[in-house]
């Protein structure tokens, strides 16, 4: 096990309400989330010392800590890679708690992301900026790939053509999604489900990509409360203990669009992600009780569950079709309805359903014991992940 596996846990958990039209500006957006997460924790604002962000994020920690009266931060953190570094401040707040360096670390995503710039309508104004980190769109966007599920599509066709899956297979995906948001009060689509037949009725949007198998675009915050397990034991909440947490790049790695890769549908940065994992936390597949697998696109959970090893190269159609990702299934995933059906804030409401399940408080709370859930982040980019498990 790794030298913080274990030693930092979230304690607190806190969001606004997913919405299409906020109405209100992202940085009280932020404000809001994190003074939900302390309440859920029963720690004062007084004692918060470090955050940890996206370099996405348009809330400066300077200006949510002045706005709330966080007299001192000794730690702050960025994590570049969008949706791929979901889950890396979790990381980096349970290395600064474990190495002693902050003992209350705070982390957000807050942004007006349907009624503010749409991610699904091109390229965001940042793109525009002649630098190196933009340089990989010289090579993508004269050709008309300009949105994350242009992007994506390449990937999926591949893997349909390699493995024999088929769009109901994808499908699939979004079905299970809907059915465990129509079960969450805070879902945007509670009470909404579909059928497989609505979402082959579905547009196409990048073909084999349908309206269906793309995540919303919320307006809304959350926010993660990480203090040490030692201290977490004594607040209102059951830990949920960061056992693991890991990022990773794989070989030739491009941003959304590595396709000079031998196999463009491999994903060499979620499997390294996930051998680090397993080493971590001294557990493998086979341990995982629950998981929030990333779900910006319905192909990419597909390649995510084979690239952790929760089935073959090729078996996630069959896996998901005989019904192992249900509630009373081998591997529940996405309980609180996924970035497809309760809200997309760049994975990170999905760390708090992690939590939910470990505490044993999800809507949809499997009916056997969940001591370690596998939380990832966004493929097929930079890629983070964190095992959290029941403090027993």
């Amino acid at each position: 096990m790794s030298g913080f596996s274990g030693a930092a846990a979230i304690a607190g958990i806190g969001a606004t309400e997913f919405s299409k039209e906020s109405g209100r500006s992202e940085w009280r957006l932020a404000c809001e989330s994190v003074l939900a997460a302390l309440d859920d924790a029963q720690i004062g604002v007084e004692e918060v010392d470090g955050f940890a962000l996206f370099t996405m994020e348009t809330n400066p920690e300077i200006a949510v800590a002045r706005a709330l009266g966080i007299p001192e931060l000794t730690f702050f953190s960025r994590i570049p890679h969008g949706g791929g570094g979901a889950c890396a401040p979790v990381q980096q707040a349970a290395l600064a708690v474990s190495s002693g360096v902050a003992d209350v670390v705070v982390v957000y995503r807050a942004f007006n992301e349907r009624s503010g710039h749409r991610f699904g309508s091109g390229p965001p104004p940042f793109a525009y900026v002649h630098n190196t980190d933009q340089e990989y769109r010289n090579w993508i966007n004269p050709y008309g790939l300009m949105t994350p599920a242009q992007q994506e599509a390449f990937l999926a066709r591949t893997y349909m053509h390699k493995y024999g899956a088929t769009s109901e297979d994808f499908g699939r995906v979004s079905v299970l999604s809907r059915k465990h948001a129509a079960r969450n009060p805070k879902a945007w689509f509670h009470e909404r489900p579909i059928t497989l037949e609505d979402h082959q009725a579905s547009r196409m949007i990048a073909d084999p990509i349908r309206l269906l198998d793309c995540c919303q675009e919320s307006d809304g915050g959350q926010a993660l409360v990480i203090v040490s397990t030692e201290r977490a034991r004594d607040l209102p909440h059951p830990p949920a203990v960061i056992t693991a947490a890991a990022q990773g790049v794989g070989p030739q790695q491009i941003s959304m669009s590595s396709y000079y890769r031998d196999d463009i549908d491999a994903m060499p940065e979620v499997e390294l992600v996930a051998r680090q994992m397993w080493a971590q936390a001294g557990l493998g597949p086979d341990q995982i009780d629950a998981a929030v697998v990333y779900d910006a696109f319905t192909p990419m959970v597909l390649l995510q569950l084979e690239e952790y090893g929760f089935c073959g190269r090729g078996e996630a159609k069959d896996f998901i079709a005989d019904g192992h990702l249900e509630v009373d299934g081998r591997l529940p995933v996405n309980t609180h309805g996924g970035q497809l059906g309760e809200g997309y804030l760049h994975g990170v409401n999905g760390i708090a359903e992690g939590v939910r399940l470990v505490r044993g408080t999800s809507v949809n709370q499997p009916d056997k014991a969940v001591d370690n859930v596998l939380v990832t982040a966004g493929s097929p980019v930079p890629h983070s992940a964190i095992v959290l498990s029941a403090d027993r």
